[in-house]
Parts: structure tokens; sequence; C-alpha cells
């Protein structure tokens, strides 16, 4: 416990999944924070539960793709606690399926900001504000899909994702030496609502298909991939940057 006490957070995607599971860890372990995603209410509702647990949180909602909220999001960040030491930027999507012949360009570029554009972005503006704190760590959710995988139907998705990766490392041979890590969290099939086995026309046999691709025939629930952001965002990991993170249950390595 209180592994991040004392420390400054911005956690976006907040509403739900992964990212409402690592704000309210974050906030548990000691962090102040501010969260993000589209839907305010639900939003709202997150800081009434950190507030109640003895927490500190602030909402600002918005769409990831906009610069205006990533510098809103920092500016709140220093203005309400002080400044910044850990970004969670795990808002993201998986765009629009179908095979490359069949997606738009217009499909194509939605996807490609939602996952690779708003992480340059965010990464443009919360470095500056935790090199000014003397450090931190950035941390962003990519996928297995593209980078140990490649499923049909995910070309756009895929191939945001692994470009996040790509400036995963740049970010971090540049910001190294101003003691800013930068990491990837790359989970496997998780428990929520955009998981095909939460689709209101989910078939036990689809259930059961999804569940299988891990080598631990299960599907994750957000808070153990929360617990993996948690190390990434806290001292534990103070030697790991540039990294690629597989927090998957082994779907990368099962082939049966």
């Amino acid at each position: 416990m209180n592994s991040l006490n004392g420390k400054i957070a911005i956690v976006s995607g907040a509403s739900a999944g992964i990212g409402r599971a690592a704000a309210k860890l974050f906030a548990a372990e000691g962090a102040k924070l501010v969260v993000t995603a589209r839907r305010e209410a639900e939003l709202g509702m997150l800081v009434e539960e950190i507030e109640a647990d003895g927490g500190e949180a602030v909402a600002v909602a918005g769409d990831i793709r906009d610069e205006g909220l990533h510098r809103s999001l920092v500016e709140t960040a220093s203005r309400r606690f002080g400044g910044l030491d850990i970004a969670f930027n795990n808002a993201g999507g998986t765009g629009a399926y179908g095979s490359l012949a069949d997606i738009s360009l217009g499909d194509w570029r939605d996807t490609v900001d939602l996952n690779l554009t708003s992480g340059f972005l965010a990464a443009k503006h919360q470095a500056p504000a935790m090199t000014k704190r003397g450090g931190g760590s950035i941390i962003f959710t990519s996928t297995f899909v593209g980078h140990t995988v490649g499923m049909p139907g995910m070309g756009a998705y895929a191939a945001a994702k692994a470009g996040l990766m790509g400036l995963v490392q740049v970010l971090a041979v540049e910001l190294g030496p101003k003691n800013v890590r930068v990491n990837a969290l790359l989970p496997g099939g998780v428990d929520t609502q955009a998981n095909p086995i939460n689709f209101p026309d989910a078939t036990p046999q689809t259930i059961a298909f999804v569940k299988a691709l891990h080598a631990l025939k299960r599907v994750a629930q957000p808070e153990e991939i929360a617990k993996a952001a948690l190390f990434l965002g806290s001292d534990m990991a103070s030697f790991v940057t540039g990294s690629t993170m597989l927090a998957d249950g082994g779907v990368s390595i099962t082939r049966t």
C-alpha cells in the first residue's frame, strides 16, 4: 500500500474497464488523480467513489484526439495538485473492422488518431510537466495485436498500436536523460464491455473460444491489468523503460 504516496497521476479512459480500475487502484495507493474520458457522468461517479474512500481526484471530460484536452489535463494536474508524475494513457479503441481493401480512408485515419496520434499529443504535454518534477512515468496501453499476432479485420488498429510501441521506444531514449520512463502495457483479453464475450449475441462457443486463446484459459479482470500499470508507474519499475510489457495471459504464445 501507498506505493504512489505523494504522486500525481493522469488516467485516461477512466470511465470504465481498465482505466477505471487503474484510477481506483492508483488512488488507493496514494496518488492524486486527474481522470478523463468522454462520458462525464461516469467520471463524476468515479470521482465520488475515490473521494468516499479518502482519495483525491478531479475529472476533465473530453476526446483524447483533441490536443486541447491533453493541455487541460496537465494544466489541471499542475494547478490542482502541483505537477505531474505519472500518466496512464489507456484510452483507445479498435476502430472499424474490415479487410484493408474495404476500410475507408476516413476510418483508417480515425483509428490511427485514436490510438497513435493521441499518444503523441499526450506525451507532448505530459513530458515537460514531469521534467519539472524531476522525472516521471508515461504508460501507454497497446496490444498484442500487431505485435505478436495478426488478426483479420484489424489492420488499422494493429498498425496504430504497433506505431505506438515505436513511439514508446523513441520517447524512452529522448526522455531517459530527464528521468522520465516510457513504457507500453500490452493486455490480452479483458472482461470489459468491448470484449466479444460480453456482446449481446455472444454464444457459449464464442466465449469458450476467446478464453481458450489464452494460456490461462480465461480473460483478465480489469483490476489485474491495473496492477501491471501500477508496477510500471511506481518506483518498483525504476529501471524499466522502452519496454513492451505483456500482461496477456499467454495469448501471444498459445497455439492450442
